[in-house]
């Protein structure tokens, strides 16, 4: 993989039983802890076959068996390889909509969510959007504002994944210009400034949206689809 090219693997969560117990065998034994914890049995599949995927895709960047990949986690929770750490990575699911960026030398962050009406909207926006981009989305039709909302989510997402620090961080810590949506007015200082963050907007179908954030351009993009093993 090329040190300027982000690859980006992107399909739907089929959880086949024959897929399910490949998957089940090629995760750690802290990952296979975790999934057992999960009581939802919906749930705990979807997580089984994400983590699964994620390591096949790592497996091919590495060219090393899925289930031999070193992955660990920093102190706030963030995923790394700990024997490639130049290689960085971020998963994102939603309902059965998964994405996975994998790229070299930077900090990055994924986010997919599929773009469905909830009554709770306006108050996730008071919330977790600031004040510019409240302003924006309150001017916005209501047939623009669900989509527009997650248009934000996911950037905000993918900032806070890109970090290392996760929602803890605070959404609304990291503000789109909503003039520019590629492009962050304000981001928390210790994570320098806003300008060196960079947004990428991905129609990835299935009715969803996603993005991707960077700290440093992205020179090329490798569109991939995520195969049913």
């Amino acid at each position: 993989m090329n040190i300027d090219t982000i690859q980006i693997w992107h399909g739907n969560i089929d959880i086949k039983d024959a897929h399910y117990q490949y998957y089940w065998h090629i995760l750690s034994a802290a990952e296979q802890t975790h999934a057992e914890k999960i009581k939802n049995v919906l749930l705990r599949k979807r997580y089984v076959e994400v983590h699964g995927r994620l390591r096949n895709v790592l497996a091919q960047t590495l060219n090393e068996p899925p289930e031999k990949i070193n992955i660990k986690k920093a102190e706030h929770g963030k995923p790394y390889l700990a024997d490639t750490p130049d290689i960085v990575f971020s998963l994102s699911h939603s309902a059965s909509a998964v994405v996975i960026a994998v790229g070299r030398n930077c900090r990055l962050g994924v986010d997919i969510e599929v773009c469905k009406f909830r009554a709770s909207l306006a108050m996730l926006v008071d919330k977790c959007f600031s004040e510019e981009e409240i302003e924006y989305w309150n001017k916005l039709t209501d047939t623009q504002k669900t989509t527009e909302f997650y248009r934000f989510w996911t950037r905000k997402e993918a900032f806070v994944k890109a970090t290392g620090r996760g929602i803890a961080l605070g959404l609304n810590q990291c503000v789109i210009n909503p003039e520019k949506p590629v492009e962050f007015l304000r981001v928390p200082v210790t994570y320098g400034q806003a300008s060196l963050w960079h947004v990428l907007d991905m129609d990835l179908g299935q009715g969803t949206c996603s993005a991707l954030v960077t700290d440093k351009a992205v020179v090329e993009v490798k569109l991939m689809h995520l195969k049913s093993d």
